[in-house]
């Protein structure tokens, strides 16, 4: 008997909230936003906030810790699937691949916003808390709106990650690829290619971080680019999924 859709969702929310990796790495966007920011904002951030610069996105600074969480909890949310087989028995149950697939990618999604958002908010509240005079509020223009689009941009990092893991098949390939690229390519690449690095997905869409972007494709604008390779990503995963053995 054929799954309904409800229940397909229903099982890939178990997967994901049963593996350790997967539900850890999900924690750990929360987890580990929230300790950096408790100890950078505790200890120099009224310094860096009396620098100057732009104060909303400074306000987000833990948001590269969490970025690499989040980008984490896609891979390995999806790379279990490779691990022993699962993917066949998974099939079994659901033999609709389009099926399958989007309800993976919708369970990771909804997981990954709720989490997002909430870290959103909190790292920005938590920080201002212990700036003083030189605190904002989300009535702060750009404020709210950079909560909302941080947590979609944690979103479509995981989303990236969650087609390129259906793409590779290891969380581990997918890992040593972005995070590198993140961390590293992306800066470097921005030093040589110049303005073409703004539309690099993790630079595209922290454009939304600011309260007055330093140019590029601007908030909204980057954060769907960074939609289109995440969206890029997953149908490159669809076709493998569709394609391949399992």
């Amino acid at each position: 008997m054929t799954m309904s859709v409800t229940a397909v969702l229903h099982s890939e929310w178990i997967k994901i909230r049963s593996v350790r990796a997967s539900f850890g790495s999900l924690l750990a966007v929360f987890a580990a936003t929230l300790a950096i920011t408790l100890l950078v904002y505790a200890t120099v951030g009224r310094a860096e906030a009396d620098n100057g610069g732009d104060a909303v996105f400074g306000a987000f600074y833990a948001i590269n810790f969490a970025q690499i969480a989040a980008i984490a909890f896609g891979a390995t949310a999806v790379s279990c699937e490779y691990t022993g087989g699962a993917l066949r028995i998974s099939l079994s149950a659901v033999p609709r691949r389009g099926l399958f697939y989007a309800a993976k990618t919708a369970v990771v999604a909804s997981a990954a916003l709720a989490v997002g958002l909430v870290t959103a908010f909190t790292t920005f509240l938590v920080g201002q808390a212990f700036l003083g005079p030189y605190a904002i509020g989300l009535g702060e223009p750009g404020a709210l709106r950079a909560c909302v689009g941080a947590g979609i941009y944690l979103t479509l990092m995981a989303l990236l990650a969650a087609g390129l893991t259906f793409l590779l098949r290891s969380a581990v390939a997918v890992l040593s690829l972005l995070i590198p690229f993140i961390l590293i390519a992306s800066f470097v690449a921005g030093d040589v290619a110049g303005n073409a690095a703004a539309w690099f997905p993790d630079r595209a869409g922290q454009q939304v971080l600011y309260q007055h972007p330093p140019g590029g494709p601007g908030p909204w604008t980057g954060l769907a680019v960074t939609a289109l390779w995440a969206a890029a990503a997953l149908l490159a995963g669809l076709r493998a999924v569709h394609r391949r053995d399992a």
